[in-house]
This record gives structure tokens, sequence and C-alpha cells, in this order.
């Protein structure tokens, strides 16, 4: 296959794949190990489940994007699983083409676009559930920010920490709406 045509088609893989590929090319995981990842390194802007996780190492070992290992641990089966150079490959040529696609999707926004239909009382409190969440992650970006800024020696821990940084920034506006919100709505009659 061609460069090029390699390009379009990575560009219109699920990302499920580049996350995969992504976190092995760090380190070898487990499947539950990979979910446990995305869970709390990469929850603040991207999300997977067991159900996209597993389907997908499927199809990436059968392309020969990685490889499995199965090995017993503690008495239990376990599968390992590594990227192998085709997949570094693989992965590289999605990063270096062009976004296609950010998006940024709160059911808490859905729900105010369309506040109107059950009023201020209620909109008041998606927003108030809003703030509390956020007021609850933002420690853990701070955390983050705070930790990785002194592991810069590192090339990865910068990029990790660009990341955090955007997170921080983002959660600390979106507090600022919540506020501002709380505003505009005192003028709304209560319905």
């Amino acid at each position: 296959m061609a460069l090029e045509e390699r390009r379009v088609t990575v560009a219109n893989e699920k990302k499920i794949d580049q996350v995969i590929l992504g976190l092995l090319s760090h380190e070898s995981l487990t499947g539950y190990e990979m979910k446990k990842r995305i869970d709390t390194m990469l929850k603040y802007f991207w999300s997977a489940s067991y159900g996209s996780i597993y389907p997908a190492l499927n199809i990436l070992e059968k392309e020969g994007l990685v490889s499995k290992c199965e090995t017993k641990e503690n008495g239990r089966d376990k599968i390992i699983y590594t990227i192998t150079d085709e997949g570094k490959i693989h992965l590289k040529e999605w990063l270096e083409l062009p976004v296609v696609k950010d998006e940024l999707r709160y059911e808490t926004m859905l729900k105010l676009f369309f506040g109107c239909e059950v009023g201020k009382n209620i909109t008041l409190t998606h927003i108030q559930n809003f703030e509390d969440k956020i007021k609850s992650e933002l420690p853990y970006l701070q955390g983050a920010v705070n930790t990785l800024s002194h592991l810069q020696e590192e090339d990865t821990h910068k990029y990790y920490m660009l990341t955090a940084m955007f997170g921080e920034k983002v959660y600390k506006a979106y507090l600022e709406w919540c506020e501002e919100a709380r505003k505009v709505l005192d003028g709304v009659e209560n319905e």
C-alpha cells in the first residue's frame, strides 16, 4: 500500500486503535491495564470501554501492529500486549496527520441549551453539579502539573505535562463560567 493510501486509511480508523498503540509505545500492558490508564491518565480528554478495547486489540494483533504474550501470574492467565515495529510506524504516521476532528461533548451543556423547557431552578442544579464535578477533579490535574513539572528531564513527561496544563486551564475556565452562568440566570424569572 502506498504511503498516501495508508495515510488516508489511518486517518479514517477508530481512535481507540491509536490510543492503544500510544499506550503500548511506552510499555507493554494487559487490556485491564490499558483501561486503567485510560480511566486515570487520559480521562480528562478521552474515554474507552472494555467493549471497545478488546475488539480493537484483536484487530490490531491480526494486522500485526501488536503482539500478545500469554503468561500466568499468581495462578491466573494473563495476556500482555506489546507494540510491534509496524505498530510504531502506524502510530507515527497517524501522529503526523492533521487533526481530523476535535469535539467537546457535555451532557450538561446539552441540558442547558434546552434549559428553558425546565426552568431556572433545574438549570441551576445542573450548573451546580457540573461545578462540583470540576472542583473535585481539578486538584488531580493541578497535582499532575506539579509532579510533571519536576520530571521534565525526560521528554515523555513534557508531553504529558502539556495535556495536564491544558486540563487545568480549561477546568479553571469552567469554574469561571459557572459563576457567570449563575449571574445570568439570576435575572431569569423562576418557572
